[in-house]
């Protein structure tokens, strides 16, 4: 193999590996929580950098699954979540 593609490998390798880690890194909280809305109720789990990023998070996944367009999306994230239950990783 020739010396260029072994450098390209390697920077690729690196930056990948720097990538991963910084991203994983920043999680620091996993949340999960349950959300009711229009009789409906799902959970989600999150992860975040704190505990009101990743409740924040959780709210907004589980309300994916029980709304249909922007405004139900934006009245279900701003609802209080129900069990919310969060853990340092």
């Amino acid at each position: 193999m020739r010396r260029s593609t072994v450098i390209t490998i390697a920077l690729a390798t690196g930056f990948g590996g720097l990538l991963l880690y910084n991203t994983l890194g920043a999680q620091q909280v996993e949340c999960t929580a349950c959300v009711t809305f229009n009789g409906a109720e799902n959970c989600a789990a999150a992860s975040g950098k704190d505990s009101l990023e990743a409740l924040r998070t959780a709210v907004n996944t589980a309300c994916g699954t029980l709304t249909q367009g922007m405004d139900e999306s934006i009245r279900c994230a701003g609802l209080p979540p129900q069990r919310p239950q969060c853990r340092t990783r």
